[in-house]
């Protein structure tokens, strides 16, 4: 998978998770970025994550996370 698909399928669990088709990630996108973004749905976009690509992150690689394009490092490791 490259990381243009990485960042497709992401931009589709983005707009579900948050309800916004208009949402488009990049790799500096962070959670200051995207309204709605809380600690809340920070779990349930990543358990959005997790179901799209089969994986399952660890919670240091959460907490690494520091924006989208560290999100898609991740997968890309996993996937």
């Amino acid at each position: 998978m490259d990381r243009n698909e990485i960042f497709e399928r992401l931009n589709d669990v983005f707009a579900d998770v948050f309800d916004d088709d208009t949402i488009t990630v990049s790799e500096d996108t962070t959670a200051a970025d995207i309204d709605g973004w809380d600690s809340l749905m920070h779990i349930t976009l990543i358990s959005a994550v997790e179901d799209e690509f089969d994986i399952k992150f660890d919670m240091k690689s959460v907490v690494a996370m520091k924006n989208v394009g560290d999100m898609a490092d991740v997968i890309e490791q996993e996937a």
